[in-house]
This record gives C-alpha cells, sequence and structure tokens, in this order.
C-alpha cells in the first residue's frame, strides 16, 4: 500500500515535524509539505525519507497560513497513493480529493479556538482587526474541509476533549512516538535543558526568570523559530533579555540534543496547555527527572513526585521544584526510563498500522 503524509511545513525542528518523519519511515510513507528545512531535516537525521514540496509559502502571518491552505486544496495526489493522513494545522485542507484518510490531530487550530482571546492581546492596534477577520474567514474553510476528514487520531487526551468541544468530532488516543532507545543516561552536569520552539505559548519567560534568579545553576535553551511565525517580535524580545546563566541555541543536531538529554540535570517545561509535548518523554527515556507546569498532556506523561514535579505556572514554583531536583537528580533514574518506554515508536507505528488496517 502506497501512503502518503500531508503536513504544514517542515522549518524549526518541533515534535509534530518528527512524528511525521518518524511515521513516514516506519509506514515506508512519502511527506507531502510546503516549505522544507533541509538543514533542519539534516540535524533531525531523517534524510532518507522521501518528501515532496508543494513550493514556499508567503513568509508572513496570517499570509503563510493561508498560502500553505491553498496549496493543499489544490494539490491532487489521489492517483498515486492508496491512504493518506494529514498533520498539523492545514493539510487536512487536502482532505477533500484524497481518501480514504485518517487525520493525525496535534490540536484543532489554536488561534481559532482555546487560544483565540490570547492571540487577540498579542495584536497591536493595527494587527488586531487583521487577525480577527483572518481567523472569521479561514475557521468555516478549515470546518468545512474538516468535514472530508474520515477519522481522527488525537496524540493525546487532552487533545480528545479539545477535537470534541471544537470539532465535535470523536477521536482516538494514540500517543506520539519515541525512539527510547537512542537516548542514554550520564552522570548529570551542572545544568538545566529545556526544548522548545521559541513561541509565546511555551512561555520560555519563565523559565529565564527562575533560573535569573538561581544565578548558581545554568540553563541551556535549545529552540528557534520558522520564519513567517507568528512568533519572530517574542522569540527576538527572548533573545535579548538573557541572564549571563541562560544559553540560547538555535536547532542543533540530533546527536549534539542527545548528549545534553544525557548529562543535564533534568529538563524544565513551561507550555500552556500543551497538546501532549514530547521533549519530557525524551528526557525520560534519558532518565532524566522533568519539571512541567501542572496542565495539558504533562498531566499525562508525567508521575509527579516519581518522574519529577508538576508545579503552577510561577516562578517560585518553579524556583523550589528545581531546588528540590537538584539534590539528587539520579534518584529519578529508572522510573524514568520505565516511563518512558510506554510511549516508544515501535508502540505507535503497531497502533497507527492497526487504525489503517480497519479500512482493508
Amino acid at each position: 500500500m502506497k501512503i502518503a503524509i500531508f503536513h504544514d511545513y517542515i522549518g524549526a525542528i518541533g515534535g509534530g515535524e518528527k512524528l511525521v518523519l518518524t511515521l513516514a519511515r516506519g509506514l515506508g510513507a512519502d511527506v507531502i509539505t510546503t516549505d522544507v528545512d533541509e538543514d533542519s531535516i539534516k540535524k533531525m537525521g531523517f534524510e532518507d525519507v522521501k518528501i515532496i514540496s508543494l513550493g514556499g509559502t508567503v513568509k508572513m502571518p496570517p499570509l503563510k497560513q493561508i498560502s500553505a491552505s491553498l496549496k493543499f486544496i489544490l494539490c491532487d495526489f489521489s492517483k498515486k497513493y492508496d491512504f493518506f493522513i494529514f498533520s498539523g494545522n492545514w493539510a487536512h485542507f487536502a482532505a477533500r480529493r484524497h481518501k480514504p484518510n485518517l487525520y493525525y490531530c496535534h490540536t484543532p487550530v489554536r488561534a481559532f479556538y482555546d487560544l483565540y482571546d490570547a492571540f487577540l492581546r498579542r495584536q497591536s492596534f493595527i494587527t488586531k482587526p487583521l487577525f480577527m477577520i483572518w481567523v472569521a474567514l479561514h475557521r468555516p474553510v478549515s470546518e468545512y474541509y474538516m468535514k472530508h476528514v474520515e477519522s481522527i487520531v488525537a496524540n493525546s487526551k487532552n487533545t480528545q476533549s479539545r477535537v470534541k468541544k471544537y470539532l465535535h468530532r470523536d477521536a482516538e488516543v494514540i500517543y506520539p512516538p519515541i525512539n527510547t532507545s537512542k537516548y542514554n543516561f550520564k552522570e548529570a552536569e551542572d545544568f538545566w535543558l529545556s526544548v522548545n520552539r521559541l513561541y509565546p505559548e511555551k512561555r520560555v519567560e519563565l523559565q529565564i526568570e527562575a533560573f535569573r534568579l538561581l544565578p548558581e545553576k545554568k540553563l541551556i535553551i535549545v529552540g528557534g523559530f520558522a520564519e513567517g511565525d507568528h512568533a519572530s517580535k517574542y522569540a527576538e524580545k527572548i533573545k535579548r533579555d538573557l541572564p549571563e546563566n541562560v544559553e540560547l541555541r538555535s536547532p542543533i543536531p540530533e546527536k549534539e540534543l542527545i548528549d545534553l538529554y544525557a548529562s543535564c540535570s533534568g529538563l524544565i517545561t513551561t507550555a500552556m496547555d500543551e497538546d501532549f509535548g514530547m521533549t519530557p518523554v525524551e528526557a525520560m527515556a534519558a532518565g532524566k527527572p522533568v519539571v512541567a507546569v501542572r496542565e495539558g498532556g504533562y498531566l499525562e506523561s508525567l508521575i509527579p513526585g516519581i518522574t519529577g514535579l508538576l508545579v503552577e505556572p510561577e516562578v517560585k514554583d518553579i524556583i523550589r521544584a528545581i531546588n528540590i531536583i537538584s539534590k539528587n537528580p539520579e534518584k529519578y533514574r529508572k522510573a524514568c526510563e520505565e516511563q518512558a518506554r510506554k510511549f516508544d515508536q515501535s508502540i505507535f507505528i503497531k497502533n497507527i498500522k492497526d487504525r489503517i488496517n480497519e479500512y482493508h
């Protein structure tokens, strides 16, 4: 069976990109997308995956999102493949022509639904009405093409509930894949790790402020943003206001990231109501504890007090958790490794294959 996976764009390294490329490799599928950052693909180690680009997008929000949607609407691979999978916010615009299909939903578009007010508050006097017009026009079109999606798989119970609330659809939960065999444990060095895109909804500023008040400790933030993303101003502000004990590294090769996971004291993650969150599982696969906010998918992947600590999104709570774990980070190792194995990529690939086989 020939399978194609449609994905919005492959730019900055993120969980969605890793998932799609892992799935493509596991299924022997091709990836159909718009923008392709070859350097990111190389750093993630997926040069062997066949990627077809529909062409670049306009590098300015929301024109980027609109142009991606149009490319998916207009493309036609219906005669070249036997089954289609959609991933991301805009790839499902190809659903009308491409069946049988399923949609692996990372989340319904957050700017359209649960984070609409947060996105609106970030707009300037000039961009606010433009944002409102974009959502008012683009959301119903998105919902129209969603009707051509035959089944939905959610990446977490958290996303499953959003799908039900906003899209009025049922979804099966299949957790994202982690190649646990890649990760290894080393004795903790004196630094903490943060791995995330530099987006406002990741609330990286909470991490930075915590370490500003912990000058004796070090934080390494690994992350970037794709050209044309909504987060460029936020990212630039983050870069300008770093204390001496916080280091920002742009997307780095997978081997270097795995080394950081292996030798860090722990991972810190503060995303707002995260859909699922693959980085805590990656850290646990390396035997490292996690400090995460008590929200979203972290409630499904972490065991409080056993694989790390869940905290309120407050600087003082983050500091307290870091100090507690820093006393003996290695005591969490065994439990972390055991928990991570529950999310191994072999389980993910099997579950997706079983889902596809239901069509035959």
